[in-house]
C-alpha cells in the first residue's frame, strides 16, 4: 500500500505562521514486486528452467515526493532501487552467463589470425564479465532525481530516462515488459541508451503535449565531450491516438560520436483495443569503452604485444562492435473483461557486414486480479538469422545469446506483478 509521511517542523512553527500559506510537503514509498518461472531455449546447455525477478517489469521500490512551494512552483524528488526478488540482491547476470557472440568471441570472425585465439579468449572473459544489470550494485541504479517544476516548466537534476528511451519504450507495443518487448532483439551491445548519469533535463507539458531535453554531461577532465549525451523528445497524446519523437546521441570517452538513436511512434486507439508502432535508427561508429584495448594488450597479461599488433586487435573490436540497424515494432493490445491481450512482431535490420538480422514475435496475456495484482503468461519467440544469436530475457534482465549463431531462442514465462 501506498504510504505518506508528512513532516511536522515544529520549531518552525512560529515563522510558518507569518505567511498566509503554508507549503504542503509528502514523501511516497512505492514500488513493484515482480516474480515468476521461465523457461528459455536455444543457450547452452540446452534449455532453462528459473525461477526470475522481473518479468514483465524490473522489481523495485523507490522513495518519491514533493512540496507545494506556492505560485505554481514544487519542488519534487525520486530515488529509485533495483531489487532482485529471486536472491534479495541488486543486479543480476544473463540467462546465458558471460559468453559473447561469435562474432565477437572468434579470431576468423574478427578477421585476426588464428595465433591470437588466446588474446580474444582473453578479452571475451573481460567483455563477458561485464554483461549484467547493475553488476557494480548501485543503490539507486534506476533514478536518482531533484527537480523545480515552475509555471513554465520543469528542472530536474541526476539519474534519469533518456529522450529517445521514453519514445522508444512509450511506443513498444508491449511498453518495455516482457521477453515480447521491442529492445529484447538489441541488447548486446545495447541498441539504446535507458538512463544517463550527470544529467539535467527540461520538461515542458501543455494539455496533451509534452517535450524534453537533456544534457548529461561525461564529467571527464580536461574534455567537456567526452562522455557527454544530449537528447530531446516531443510527445503528443489524445483520446483517439497518439505521437511521439525522440533523439539521443552520446560521445564516447575521446568525444567521438558514439551510440546515436532517433525514434518514432505512434499509436491508434480502436474501442477495446489499440495498434501501436515504433521504429528506430540504430548508430553507433565509435563504440564506448574499446579505446584502452590496445594499451592493454601491451601489458604482461595479455602477452606484451608489439603496438602494431594490439592496436590491430583494437581496431578490429571497434568494427565488430559498430552499430548501423533500422528497427521496427508493431503490436496491437485488447481488452476484455479483467485481461489484456497483446500480439507484437519486432524486426532488426542490421546493416552492417555481419548482417546479423534477428526477428521476434509471440504473445503477452495479462489477468487483473484488482488494480495492482496481475496474472502474466508470455511465449515470444527471436528468430536468428544465420549470423545472429539473440536469446530472450525479460523486463528486469538480459537472455543474453543462444550457444550458436543461427540458433533461435524461445522464452515461456508464467509470473505474478504487485504494485504497492
Amino acid at each position: 500500500m501506498k504510504k505518506t509521511v508528512t513532516p511536522l517542523y515544529v520549531g518552525m512553527m512560529a515563522v510558518a505562521a507569518a505567511f498566509s500559506a503554508q507549503a504542503q510537503s509528502s514523501v511516497q514509498i512505492y514500488g513493484i514486486v515482480d516474480a515468476g518461472i521461465t523457461r528459455v531455449s536455444g543457450i547452452e546447455g540446452g534449455s532453462r528452467n528459473q525461477l526470475v525477478s522481473g518479468i514483465m517489469e524490473g522489481s523495485r521500490w523507490g522513495l518519491k515526493g514533493q512540496e507545494d512551494l506556492g505560485g505554481g512552483y514544487r519542488a519534487l524528488f525520486t530515488m529509485e532501487s533495483r531489487v532482485e526478488l529471486d536472491t534479495g540482491g541488486e543486479s543480476n547476470r544473463p540467462v546465458s552467463g558471460g559468453q559473447l557472440p561469435q562474432r565477437l568471441n572468434s579470431p576468423a570472425s574478427l578477421g585476426l589470425p588464428s595465433a591470437l585465439a588466446p588474446v580474444v579468449a582473453g578479452l571475451g572473459n573481460q567483455f563477458g564479465s561485464t554483461l549484467g544489470v547493475n553488476l557494480s550494485n548501485n543503490a539507486f541504479d534506476r533514478q536518482a532525481f531533484v527537480g523545480l517544476v515552475t509555471p513554465v516548466g520543469a528542472v530536474i537534476a541526476g539519474k534519469q530516462y533518456t529522450p529517445a528511451y521514453e519514445i522508444f519504450g512509450g511506443f513498444d507495443a508491449m511498453k518495455t515488459e516482457s521477453a515480447l518487448s521491442a529492445g529484447q532483439v538489441a541488447s548486446i551491445p545495447s541498441a539504446v541508451d535507458i538512463r544517463a548519469n550527470n544529467a539535467l533535463q527540461y520538461r515542458i507539458q501543455m494539455a496533451g503535449l509534452s517535450g524534453s531535453v537533456m544534457y548529461a554531461a561525461g564529467e571527464t577532465a580536461g574534455s567537456s565531450s567526452a562522455g557527454r549525451l544530449m537528447g530531446a523528445m516531443l510527445n503528443y497524446k489524445s483520446t483517439a491516438y497518439s505521437f511521439g519523437v525522440g533523439y539521443n546521441t552520446k560521445n564516447n570517452e575521446l568525444g567521438q560520436k558514439s551510440l546515436t538513436n532517433a525514434v518514432i511512434g505512434a499509436t491508434a486507439n480502436l474501442g477495446k483495443g489499440t495498434v501501436s508502432m515504433m521504429m528506430s535508427s540504430i548508430k553507433d561508429d565509435n563504440p564506448v569503452g574499446l579505446s584502452t584495448i590496445s594499451s592493454l594488450l601491451q601489458t604482461p597479461a595479455f602477452g606484451s604485444l608489439n603496438s602494431a599488433t594490439a592496436g590491430a586487435v583494437q581496431s578490429a573490436y571497434v568494427n565488430a562492435f559498430k552499430q548501423d540497424a533500422r528497427l521496427v515494432n508493431i503490436g496491437y493490445s485488447h481488452v476484455f473483461g479483467n485481461n489484456t491481450a497483446t500480439v507484437a512482431f519486432t524486426k532488426l535490420d542490421d546493416r552492417r557486414m555481419s548482417n546479423a538480422d534477428v526477428s521476434s514475435y509471440g504473445f503477452a496475456l495479462k489477468h487483473s486480479l484488482s488494480k495492482r495484482t496481475d496474472l502474466n503468461f508470455v511465449m515470444a519467440k527471436a528468430a536468428n538469422s544465420s549470423n545472429s544469436q539473440v536469446a530472450l530475457g525479460g523486463a528486469g534482465y538480459l537472455g543474453g545469446v543462444t550457444r550458436a549463431a543461427g540458433v533461435d531462442s524461445t522464452s515461456i514465462a508464467l509470473g505474478m506483478r504487485h504494485r504497492f
